[in-house]
């Protein structure tokens, strides 16, 4: 049952602020890094009241004073802090009456180095910087905000709600000639205390707290600006890095001002600020953050070398800029309600993010890689037990952190793409711009979303989209077939999906509104777009030959179809697009681990796609092999033999695609080579490992020291570290972390990294470790190592016992980020499949505060119960196959 308003725990109602005037100074730069502010609160009094509540966390205020037009100054009687619910209260000797009275606050807090709230961030310089660049160690600083979810408390005391919007005045004062940068245009400037200068902005719109930001520190930036005018004016856009990287900032920025004006068309609704800047973050918790105006980023989400970077970074890059900006309509112009509905902001960015990117790139395919990675991944967690409802209760905005997951924006962006399909994207998008406009500035709920959609397209949304979005999961449609004068007969029958197999009756309550998607025969000239609104039903006249549901895989489900129709599609996979292949092989290999399929037949699905040439389907194949590979990996029989089986099916496309990229070649091509030649090499392809070999050894004696490598083309960074750690023993695992440590790429350490994790030694999987958690690693990338050490069969159990041995190390060390926290957690423990370690991870975490990673863990375990299932059930199955098939090491 979803919360309702009375239901939330959140801040008293009588006070609502309309404008904050926020004043930071005298900042200090060693020691606790702490700072002193003010800020004067708008607010609007609704009735009677004798004490103020607000939010604060790791704040301490000193005074609180009411300001009334024509009243006596009123100062605070007492002041609590409960450092639990991150509140203060501010208690006066005298009623304050309903009216619009000012409340002032003095206060103090910490840069800290957590990378929530307002945080210091360090860094190897790329350039000179001045002498009053602040310094931590050998390190400089940098200095910005994370506020989302409910951390702008944590740097000034606010009314920290979503819904609790108003406008900002902001000013700080920083080491003269730095830059500081926040969501709105350079007001004035004036001298502050000695060498320091006050930078004071001009009044941001009305906004939720946790979309104020502002930054400062050695930057420089590239700029450009909108091919459309704006009031009569193109609109600046700029990409903020430290010194020495701003070049590495083109390939954003281009991006940034198309996305900017092709957003404005596709809304009818220009963008509503005077500038969009965007900062490049050296420690940062996500990707990216969408604050309204000053967009932040981490480097590898942003930056991009010409002559160093690997290919595929050009893509992150793109989508990444296009779902942040998306945000500056959708999250920060209309803004969710509370935060049970954040998939109001997540799933529509994510979905208008590749919608975008398709537009700039519609060479890239975007919707299969949608399809092969969001729609996958969502798939993925919410055939657990442990899923939650697109739209989940939230009580208190601080358990919000653990739903910044593939359910809100993965499965969320799903369900846009497959409600989008069935109205058509012209209509849809009529829709959102009627939403827009009609809550601009203001909150929003789904309901108010399904309103303006059903106005638009004449149907009635809400009525089939509830279940997907308040329901958890989705179904299987399972199909049967019966001859028929007509032709073919199929029956559907849906039902609740998942991984594990054991669906009880209570929980497949369900009944979705399903498209079908279906086409009838091989030449039919357009797809049935009906669907199924019952349990079950019946469809007739249709091609024995060849037909097929869910077309490009537009509906969020999965597709069970009799073994011998399965061997069909597969033989006639030609006749399939490319998003039509990769749900074919998904859904065979989701339900071969369920029980409901065949290992069998995913295996000779599988085979039949040995000539295939494109990226996004080799990726589903081998990701889904890879998964059948780690579930049996402690079978060292089993496991050989499925080697062959896959070095088989994979050694005339390796060896098509060289080592070479020819100028001109195609993103997904370069993409394919890098997937193929990782996938051989660690398979035992003896001449693609040879060649790593020689390439890792010349990288590294060549250029061991640097991220400008001109001996090992960028986008072979990857497979060729890991294949030199994998294959290279010692010396190879000591050389990468070498480079890792030499490196001031963002994008090399994190190759590095995951290139450690490819090591069976026992006594280098212990250092990986302790390299993971040393100080060497920023906390923001900790979590890489240990998640490539659980996808290695031959390092996971060493990986565990190691993370047993030292809990309380690494509960202090994450314990001050939840966000890392939790994918740490979620990465390191999802791949075992073995009852025991199952068992082993229960009792370990069984009487511990897990508050923090909770839903990580379960999902987790969940997972887990799923590989163990699937491996005992299916073990003897899949050898069978193999033996049977002449796949024997």
């Amino acid at each position: 049952m979803a919360l309702t308003t009375s239901d939330r725990d959140v801040l008293p109602d009588a006070a609502k602020p309309i404008n904050y005037n926020i004043s930071l100074y005298d900042l200090k730069f060693e020691g606790d890094f702490g700072y002193n502010g003010s800020v004067r609160i708008d607010l609007k009094v609704s009735k009677p009241i004798k004490e103020i509540t607000l939010n604060a966390n790791q704040l301490t205020i000193e005074k609180a004073v009411i300001e009334s037009k024509g009243q006596e100054d009123i100062e605070a009687s007492n002041i609590n802090h409960d450092a639990t619910n991150q509140r203060a209260t501010m208690e006066f000797p005298s009623e304050i009456p309903p009216s619009d009275v000012v409340l002032v606050v003095g206060f103090t807090g910490i840069m800290n180095n957590t990378m929530a709230g307002f945080y210091r961030s360090k860094y190897k310089s790329a350039g000179t910087p001045p002498d009053n660049v602040p310094k931590e160690e050998d390190y400089h600083l940098m200095f910005s905000t994370q506020f989302e979810s409910c951390d702008a408390r944590r740097a000034i005391p606010c009314f920290d709600e979503p819904n609790l919007k108003a406008s900002f005045d902001f000013e700080i004062e920083v080491p003269t000639g730095l830059t500081a940068i926040s969501n709105m245009p350079v007001k004035k400037t004036r001298s502050g205390s000695s060498g320091r200068t006050f930078v004071e902005f001009d009044r941001t719109p009305v906004m939720s707290t946790y979309l104020l930001a502002f930054a400062f520190g050695d930057f420089e930036y590239v700029e450009a600006f909108t091919g459309r005018k704006y009031n009569g004016k193109n609109l600046p856009v700029r990409v903020y890095t430290t010194r020495g990287l701003k070049e590495q900032g083109q390939w954003g920025l281009e991006h940034s001002h198309k996305i900017v004006d092709y957003y404005s068309d596709i809304f009818g609704i220009d963008y509503p600020l005077p500038k969009v800047d965007v900062l490049a973050v050296h420690e940062f918790t996500q990707g990216a953050m969408e604050n309204w105006g000053l967009i932040t980023y981490r480097t590898t989400a942003i930056l991009f070398d010409e002559k160093n970077s690997d290919d595929r970074y050009r893509n992150r890059i793109a989508y990444v800029v296009a779902h942040e900006l998306a945000h500056q309509w959708f999250g920060n112009l209309v803004t969710m309600d509370w935060w049970s509905e954040l998939w109001l902001n997540e799933g529509f960015a994510t979905w208008v993010g590749w919608l975008a990117t398709d537009h700039l790139h519609p060479e890239w395919d975007v919707w299969s890689q949608f399809v092969n990675e969001a729609v996958q991944t969502a798939f993925r967690l919410d055939s657990m037990r442990a899923s939650h409802p697109i739209e989940v209760p939230v009580r208190d905005g601080m358990e919000v952190e653990q739903i910044f997951d593939a359910i809100s924006y993965l499965k969320g962006s799903s369900m846009i793409r497959m409600l989008s399909d069935y109205l058509g994207v012209d209509i849809f998008l009529k829709g959102i711009s009627a939403y827009l406009k009609k809550h601009a500035y203001g909150n929003a709920t789904t309901n108010d979303l399904w309103t303006a959609l059903s106005a638009a397209s004449g149907k009635n949304v809400e009525s089939f989209m509830t279940p997907w979005i308040k329901k958890i999961g989705f179904p299987v449609l399972t199909v049967s077939e019966e001859p028929s004068p007509q032709g073919t007969e199929i029956g559907i029958r849906q039902s609740r999906f998942l991984i594990t197999g054991d669906v009880k009756p209570e929980e497949d309550d369900t009944l979705w509104w399903i498209p079908l998607g279906l086409k009838k025969s091989a030449k039919a000239p357009s797809i049935d777009t009906s669907a199924l609104t019952d349990k079950s039903d019946i469809i007739r006249d249709v091609d024995g030959d060849f037909y097929k549901l869910n077309t490009n895989l537009t509906g969020f489900y999965r597709t069970n179809y009799p073994a011998e129709r399965l061997s069909k599609l597969g033989a006639a996979k030609n006749e399939l697009s490319i998003q039509d292949r990769i749900g074919l092989v998904g859904d065979a290999a989701a339900l071969a681990i369920a029980g409901e399929g065949s290992s069998a037949g995913l295996l000779s699905l599988c085979a039949e796609f040995r000539d295939e040439d494109n990226y996004l389907v080799w990726a589903q194949v081998l990701s889904s092999l890879s998964h059948v590979q780690s579930v049996f990996s402690s079978n060292q029989k089993l496991s050989a033999d499925l080697d062959k089986f896959v070095l088989h099916l994979i050694t005339p496309a390796v060896e098509r695609v060289g080592w070479d990229f020819p100028a001109g070649e195609s993103l997904l091509k370069g993409r394919l080579r890098t997937l193929l030649i990782s996938t051989a090499g660690h398979v035992g392809h003896k001449p693609t490992i040879d060649e790593a070999l020689k390439r890792f050894h010349s990288h590294m004696s060549s250029n061991s020291s640097s991220a400008t490598s001109t001996t090992l083309n960028p986008s072979l960074r990857v497979p060729v570290l890991r294949l030199g750690v994998e294959h290279g023993g010692p010396s190879a695992h000591s050389a990468v972390k070498s480079h890792f440590l030499a490196s001031t790429s963002g994008e090399v350490r994190e190759a590095c990294l995951s290139a450690l994790g490819r090591t069976s030694d026992p006594q280098l999987i212990s250092e990986t470790m302790d390299f993971a958690f040393s100080a060497s690693v920023p906390t923001q990338d900790l979590h890489a190592a240990p998640a490539s050490l659980a996808k290695n069969a031959k390092a996971r159990d060493e990986a565990w016992a190691w993370i047993k041995d030292n809990w309380a190390m690494v509960e202090e060390r994450l314990s001050k980020n939840v966000v890392v926290f939790d994918r740490f957690v979620r990465l390191s423990l999802a791949d075992f499949a073995e009852k025991r370690t199952k068992e082993d991870i229960g009792g370990f975490f069984e009487g511990r505060d897990t508050k923090a990673y909770q839903r990580a863990l379960v999902t987790a375990l969940d997972s887990v119960e799923s590989n163990v299932r699937y491996r005992e059930r299916d073990e003897g199955l899949v050898q069978e196959w193999l033996s049977a098939n002449g796949y024997k090491a």
